[in-house]
């Protein structure tokens, strides 16, 4: 389980705990369903605590499968880029850093003018686990 600060609300808490214990990413309307019996009723409040603990770096929003995920290196964030992969069949996220495609992505931001914010790469493939393992073959 992830140690978040002792500054989160118990909403944030129990969405971040519930997020950790999936072990892959989450819809919002999954976490909600998981946390009723904790007093969620609404999208609303899981949405709120998800949106505070994607701005400390907790979680990550999965734009391509509409998820979040725990992030896999909190407060660890000095690269720029986070990326992702994806696993289709099982829906298993890894995440990742390559300093060499940050440079890249840095290297043409600065040459295109562009005023980088962040890079969030998504992969979208099928892992190990799903392949049976082949790429230990």
């Amino acid at each position: 389980m992830i140690m978040p600060s002792k500054e989160l609300t118990r909403n944030q808490r129990l969405v971040l705990d519930a997020l950790a214990t999936a072990g892959k990413p989450q819809s919002a309307y999954t976490v909600l369903d998981a946390l009723r019996d904790e007093g969620f009723r609404a999208p609303l409040q899981v949405y709120r605590a998800l949106d505070r603990l994607i701005e400390r770096g907790f979680v990550h929003r999965l734009e391509s499968v509409n998820s979040f995920v725990t992030c896999a290196h909190p407060h660890e964030h000095e690269h720029g880029m986070v990326a992702f992969a994806i696993c289709d069949q099982c829906g298993s996220a890894d995440e990742f850093s390559d300093d060499m495609v940050e440079q890249r992505l840095k290297d043409w931001a600065l040459a295109s003018h562009f005023r980088l914010a962040q890079s969030i790469i998504e992969l979208r493939g099928v892992c190990e686990m799903c392949q049976g393992g082949a790429a230990n073959s």
